[in-house]
Order: C-alpha cells, then structure tokens, then sequence
C-alpha cells in the first residue's frame, strides 16, 4: 500500500481548539486512523495510506468548520468524527450542527451531537407522538426539554407538563423523610434540573406558579384531558401496560406527546411487564407515532458512558444466549 502526505491548513486562532491541549485529540485521530501527523506552523502533515489519510483530512476539515462555527471542540465531536469517517455520511456532522433547537439561560446554543439525534429531534417536530428509547446520555429527555420549551416560548403550545413515575430503586418512598412532595421531588430532579439550565430558574418559577409548566408525578394524569400542551413522560420503561393506556388516552387536541425511557435501566417488581415494551409492539404501525431508538453511538457524556453502555450490552447478549442454551438444554 503506497504511502502519501497531505497537508492541511489550519488557522491559528483554531488550532488549539482542534487538536486539542498537548495535541490529545491529534493523538487519537492518528491511533485510530494509523496515520502519522505532525502539527507545524498553522499546519497538520498526514502520512500514511491514501485510504486513511483521506479521512484523516475529513475528520480535520470537519472539526475545523465546527470551530469556525463556535463550537468547542469536545473528545465527544472527535469520536463521532471519525466514527462517521468510515461511512459515506462524513459530511453529516456539519449538516446536524446546523439545527439549533434552542438556547441556554446563559445563551449557549444546544443541537444534536448524533445522526440518531437529529432523527429524534425531526420526529418530534413532524409527529404527534415521539417514543425516544435509548441508553442514558443520549439526550432522550434534555432535547425534549429543550424542544417543549422552545415551543412554549413560540406560543405553539399553552403548557408544558413533565412527568415520571414515581418508581423506588432499592428504597421505598415511605422511609424518605418530609412529606408526599419531599418524597417524590427526588425523581423529578432531572426534569428540575433541565429546566433551571434553559429557561432559568426565575422564569421556570413564574410559569410553574401560573399554572403553565407542570412537574408531577404520573400518577396525577389520571382522569384529566390535556389539550395545546407539550406532554413528557421520562423514565417510562417503569410504567406498568395499564399506566401507559392511562397516559396515552389523556392527550387531547393541539398537544403533543413525547415519551423517552430506556429498556435496560427497569425498576419494576420482578416479572412486571414494563409499559413502553408493550407500547412499542402494539404502536409501532401508526402512522402519527414516531419511535426512534437511540444507541450507544448516540451517547454524548463522557466518553466512559459509551464504553460502559457498550460493555453492558455485550454482558447482556451473552446472558441472554446462555439462558437460551440452558432453555434449549432443559427442554431435551
């Protein structure tokens, strides 16, 4: 294989951000890519086969652009880069930081980071009913937030109403201390904390007194009708088939509902069939209700949150294959 260099023009005042402090993310592109790069004078040198020093240039010229764009460079922005590198979808990272859904209290823009983001973020904006199931970090409940409240702020929507339900890991509610709204505020931090950070904690505070955002517990959608509003169930592998039903029928006109939940994380009793699997199968053919299912590859925590999410579900297949072969084993 003939071996090339290429030279690539970076502008100073972006240089720091793209490759990164002491060159890390340099560092990774040329480990990942088996190239050699050596970063002089407002310009990188790729060494290596043509194939690779290909993509070494794209993922380059992407992360510049995004750092023309304002953006801060993150290990996340590197990862995805060259994940997409060796697809035909390389260019995509540019098109998905285009679409800016809304903004922070302190002004920072917030958009999908993945592919399988801005799937979710155009299903919520074309249908009535958007299922967002994936792993955790893969911003199922934050870009609903932001997208309810952007919404809210356009008027196209009266009210914004966050729900969860209010299902104990480990402990039981009773032995919490304070009273019946102590005891469930813990499980509604999340959405808490969402709020405060894009619409600021005085705004949520007036609007929340005024009756237009709406945290509470799933159980306290029973019996009403909710018309022109944002409707958000998080958390929903942990409602039982009969407390979906129940959520679901509650939707009235001009509203639109998304529901988020991740299928590996369920804190239901043992052998309680959870809501959103069953919701899943009997829906899925409905011509107004998108489902968009998340992966690891859409995670934009920490680095170590996809590795661990990855290794889980390696755990997990191997689990699953070897109860199938006890089954098997046990039916002879």
């Amino acid at each position: 294989m003939s071996i090339i260099e290429n030279i690539i023009d970076i502008p100073m005042e972006h240089e720091r951000n793209v490759c990164g402090e002491f060159d890390v993310y340099l560092k990774k592109i040329e480990r990942t890519l088996k190239v050699s790069m050596i970063a002089r004078d407002g310009s990188i040198k790729i060494i290596g086969p043509k194939a690779y020093v290909d993509k070494a240039k794209s993922v380059f010229n992407n992360l510049i652009e995004l750092s023309k764009r304002g953006n801060q460079i993150t290990e996340q922005n590197v990862d995805y880069a060259l994940s997409l590198s060796f697809t035909l979808e390389d260019d995509k990272i540019l098109e998905i930081d285009q679409d800016v859904i809304a903004r922070t209290i302190l002004g920072k823009p917030i958009k999908p980071k993945t592919l399988g983001q801005k799937q979710y973020v155009d299903l919520i904006r074309n249908k009535m009913i958007v299922f967002g199931v994936g792993p955790a970090g893969t911003g199922k409940t934050y870009l609903a937030m932001a997208m309810a409240i952007q919404a809210f702020k356009d008027g196209a929507v009266n009210r914004i109403i966050l729900t969860r339900p209010a299902i104990e890991a480990g402990e039981k509610l009773g032995f919490l201390p304070g009273d019946l709204q102590s005891k469930i505020d813990p499980y509604l931090r999340p959405l808490y904390d969402a709020l405060y950070q894009i619409m600021g904690a005085d705004s949520f505070l007036h609007n929340q007194e005024k009756g237009l955002i709406e945290v509470a517990p799933l159980a306290y959608m029973r019996g009403r009708t909710l018309d022109n509003a944002f409707i958000i169930l998080d958390e929903a592998q942990n409602t039982t088939p009969a407390q979906m039903k129940m959520f679901l029928t509650r939707i009235g006109f001009g509203s639109k509902v998304i529901v988020t939940g991740d299928q590996s994380q369920k804190d239901l009793p043992q052998g309680q069939t959870s809501g959103l699997d069953i919701a899943l199968k009997i829906l899925k053919n409905i011509d107004d209700i998108g489902v968009c299912m998340l992966t690891n590859k859409d995670v934009v925590r920490h680095p170590l949150v996809q590795k661990i999410v990855e290794a889980y579900d390696i755990y997990e297949k191997k689990n699953m294959s070897k109860d199938k072969e006890d089954k098997k084993r046990f039916r002879r």
